[in-house]
């Protein structure tokens, strides 16, 4: 089994149609210690491939504003997660792109890419804030703030 960076699910090569078949494969996926991806029950475990993370967030609510802010995100396998210290935002740099790859932690050690179109609006809803010289563009969720990048002063250049 493999699960894809969009965040399909593979048997074989082929697609899993069946989302409540896909739900009852993730209730029982688990994280090792080693960062290998596994399905465990009680009788049998089993190694799964990941491509990148197993779960995709697709869809951000959010109430509040400011530091009021309160964000909730669902999954492509219809799981959500409030946004906080228990489930925090990180993001990542893709080596290859040089662009922010964001995620964001659903339990037990599993995360869900934040989608491109998720990760706009999150960016729309952000704010900067300054942390000693450090100049940040991040989210306030549960009353926790999430960088999403660093802000750079533009250089000051000299005219002739």
């Amino acid at each position: 089994m493999r699960i894809g960076l969009d965040g399909t699910w593979y048997y074989h090569g082929s697609p899993i149609g069946r989302k409540r078949l896909v739900k009852l494969f993730a209730s029982v996926l688990k994280r090792e210690a080693d960062g290998q991806y596994v399905l465990e029950t009680p009788v049998e475990k089993g190694r799964i491939q990941v491509d990148d993370v197993p779960f995709v967030a697709v869809e951000l609510t959010a109430t509040g504003a400011g530091e009021e802010l309160v964000l909730t995100l669902r999954t492509n396998l219809d799981e959500f997660v409030t946004v906080g210290a228990d489930n925090p935002i990180r993001v990542a740099v893709d080596p290859e792109t040089d662009h922010p790859v964001p995620y964001v932690h659903i339990r037990d050690g599993l995360e869900a890419r934040i989608a491109r179109s998720v990760y706009y609006e999150l960016v729309e809803l952000g704010m900067e804030r300054r942390h000693g010289n450090d100049h940040l563009y991040g989210v306030w969720s549960k009353g926790e703030f999430f960088t999403l990048g660093e802000l750079t002063e533009p250089e000051l250049t000299e005219q002739a």
